[in-house]
């Protein structure tokens, strides 16, 4: 593939999205309000968004877990996918922006707490809790685990995923993988980030996990995400 092939990504998801995706009140909404309201506009892209979805749709996923909301915008994909078949659990730390992911919610069609329940606070601190109520039989564990928050703790969040899973079968999807690894030089010319933790090799070496990388070029230019499968 030439370079000049590589940026008509744009093009090529605007195609995509034309004939594929077609016009969504909701998820234009989402976007929209999460401007007006001052979140970062770094949420998946439309795209992208079906995608994992449709992983969703594929696995019969029936609990969903999603860590880092921002506003909803993969979330709003989540239940829609997960509609009369389950339910999605998605963490958020910041407050504003739980409220502006609700919200979103509501205005795209989706209860809020009975299809999505967005727990408020920190991952590392919500996701033992979670384990215990897997533990105690109070809910069900994970087939599906979406992760989009601060890098920093990718891992640490990967090993809960697999921890809360249903097992065999299920899937931990880490977004923004290539980005990452670019950034803080574990690939490429950047320089290494000291404390950077390759999240790769270390899915590499689990082995309670088979794990690929794709690499992804479109509306969010050149990126990508990890994919693992519970042995």
């Amino acid at each position: 593939m030439s370079r000049d092939q590589v940026n008509q990504g744009k093009a090529v998801d605007a195609y995509v999205k034309k004939h594929l995706l077609h016009e969504d009140r909701g998820l234009e909404n989402a976007y929209a309000n999460s401007t007006k309201q001052g979140l970062p506009m770094i949420a998946v892209s439309e795209v992208q968004g079906k995608f994992a979805s449709m992983l969703t749709t594929i696995g019969s996923a029936r609990n969903v877990l999603e860590i880092g909301t921002l506003g909803g915008f993969s979330t709003i994909w989540f239940a829609r996918a997960m509609k009369g078949r389950g339910k999605v659990t998605s963490i958020e730390v910041i407050p504003h922006h739980r409220d502006v992911a609700i919200e979103n919610l509501r205005a795209a069609g989706v209860q809020v707490p009975e299809e999505v329940d967005i727990l408020l606070g920190a991952a590392l601190n919500i996701l033992p809790k979670l384990a215990e109520e897997i533990e105690e039989g109070k809910r069900e564990p994970f087939d599906f685990v979406f992760i989009d928050a601060d890098w920093d703790n990718q891992w640490n969040y990967f090993d809960f995923g697999v921890k809360l899973s249903k097992g065999k079968g299920a899937v931990i999807y880490v977004d923004n993988a290539v980005r990452n690894m670019l950034e803080s030089g574990i690939v490429g010319d950047a320089e290494r980030v000291e404390k950077a933790v390759d999240v790769v090799a270390n899915v590499g070496a689990d082995d309670r996990v088979d794990a690929v990388v794709m690499q992804t070029v479109g509306s969010k230019n050149y990126d990508g995400f990890l994919l693992a499968v519970v042995k």
